[in-house]
């Protein structure tokens, strides 16, 4: 009876360790050149980290993507202070889609929260992407500027406009009602992201996400974010915009596509089918008003009618033009988009195969 009753005394202690164990999360940031600034904002993430600890266990990931300047030095000698926080390095600049899949395959924690190393957003938003990942039981969470209850400070406006119309593209293109797509700042739920497989090596590695998380039905959220660019004038740096604009509208165009290709091709020939219709209208009208008028002395339907066409087509050669091209190209773009939704619905069946695959590997690893 003792024995029993220390038995279960055990099981009752060790349930309860188990039930006040906190998750743990990696914290994601990516550094390139970033010398003069890397230390403060390491130090504002540490400290808001250990203002949580009471609700998470934290990991900081460092990747130096092939910095020319002293930043891999600088964040090596600040990893030092501390046992929870490591400095990946890439001998070259490798980019961002390349720096966060680095950093994704050596993080341990229950969740990943990707962070930009200026501060943008501020490391506030932890908690409220954490929690709403844990409550509502979603695969990403998205801090957005462009929702309801969002705030954008000091952009620039030519970047800010960019970017406002980029998501505004992106989010009509993609699935569900989501403000903010191009944004790193975000949560995750670390095993989920491990078994998409990813493949961009730049900032389309955001896109590549959310596009692959929608295939295979995950829930996605987003929580109001403030992006503040006026965080390093008090430290002494004017946040400069390193937006390399034709490459990123190149890239949102790609991913617009890959989210929904019948923008791109349908819906163009349909306006296009529309604009020849009423073009053609407008010739066969304009024909049958000319053989009307032929006179009598023209024997033979086939003679009458060629004569109506010729007498239409001088009357208005451009209409013809207008109306033959037009049809032509509305054929051509909707025979396309009808291939190219083809090829998607088989990209998905084939995603979502070798994403089953990825994800056994990835679980018999672990």
């Amino acid at each position: 009876m003792d024995m029993m009753i220390a038995t279960n005394s055990t099981r009752g202690a060790s349930e309860g360790h188990l039930q006040m164990k906190k998750p743990l999360v990696s914290i994601v940031i990516p550094a390139y050149n970033e010398a003069e600034i890397i230390e403060n904002s390491l130090k504002r993430v540490c400290e808001y980290m250990d203002s949580i600890r009471d609700e998470y266990d934290w990991e900081l990931i460092i990747v130096n993507d092939g910095s020319t300047d002293k930043t891999g030095e600088i964040a090596e000698a600040f990893a030092r202070k501390r046992t929870n926080i490591r400095v990946l390095h890439h001998i070259v600049n490798f980019r961002l889609g390349q720096a966060l899949r680095y950093a994704f395959n050596n993080c341990k924690g229950d969740y990943i929260v990707t962070l930009d190393l200026d501060m943008s957003y501020s490391p506030d938003h932890i908690s409220e992407m954490l929690r709403t990942i844990k409550d509502s039981k979603s695969k990403i969470v998205i801090a957005s500027p462009y929702m309801n209850g969002g705030k954008v400070s000091d952009v620039p406006w030519l970047r800010k406009v960019l970017s406002i119309w980029a998501n505004r593209f992106l989010a009509l293109t993609a699935r569900g009602k989501l403000n903010t797509i191009t944004g790193m700042v975000r949560a995750y739920d670390r095993r989920f992201l491990k078994g998409l497989d990813l493949k961009a090596t730049d900032v389309d590695i955001n896109h590549e996400i959310i596009y692959k998380a929608q295939l295979l039905g995950a829930r996605i959220m987003e929580v109001p974010a403030h992006l503040d660019w006026g965080f390093q004038k008090s430290v002494g740096k004017k946040r400069m915009s390193s937006i390399r604009i034709l490459r990123n509208i190149l890239s949102c165009l790609i991913s617009g596509f890959m989210f929904k290709p019948i923008m791109f091709f349908v819906i163009p020939g349909s306006i296009l089918m529309v604009l020849s219709s009423y073009t053609l209208m407008w010739v066969f009208i304009h024909v049958v008003n000319q053989y009307q008028k032929l006179t009598p002395s023209i024997v033979g339907l086939d003679a009458r009618f060629s004569a109506a066409v010729a007498n239409a087509f001088l009357q208005s050669p451009h209409s013809f033009f207008v109306g033959s091209i037009s049809l032509m190209l509305a054929i051509q773009l909707i025979s396309l988009g009808i291939l190219a939704l083809q090829s998607k619905r088989y990209f998905e069946d084939l995603f979502h195969i070798s994403t089953t695959l990825h994800r056994s590997n990835q679980e018999r690893k672990e």
